[in-house]
């Protein structure tokens, strides 16, 4: 069984990179370049830039922020762990509509990512990353 890091924490990052490398150019849904400001982290100051690319062919989420993307979205750790980790679509959802997550930018694009179906690959990806995450 693989060790299981806080998400988003140094070492996560580290492992989810580990993890990404074994499913490159596999396709990742709708393309996305995503700054995230994740919020109540309970590790460090407490806030964390990060963002997520799709772009390359496989979900890549890495520490700090892209210069030109297509949306930016400010949420909570929690949510962001639900949505990026758990796949909880209806955790989105319900956070969106009470105001716990902020959009700029692009909306249809974020929905466009986060509704379209995911392949057996992305499938087997995220089964990985769940595995690697606290």
């Amino acid at each position: 069984m693989s060790k299981r890091h806080p998400f988003l924490s140094d070492e996560w990052i580290t492992a989810a990179r580990a993890v990404r490398a074994g499913h490159v150019g596999q396709a990742a849904g709708a393309p996305v370049k995503m700054n995230l400001l994740v919020e109540e982290v309970p590790f460090g100051s407490g806030t964390l830039e990060a963002h997520l690319d799709t772009t390359a062919g496989a979900v890549e989420i890495e520490l700090g922020h892209l210069e030109q993307v297509d949306v930016k979205v400010a949420l909570d750790y929690d949510t962001a762990r639900a949505v990026l980790v758990e796949g909880d679509g209806q955790a989105a959802m319900q956070a969106f509509m009470a105001g716990r997550i902020r959009v700029e930018g692009d909306l249809a694009r974020l929905l466009q990512y986060q509704t379209a179906p995911s392949s057996a690959a992305q499938l087997a990806l995220a089964e990985e990353i769940r595995a690697i995450t606290e």
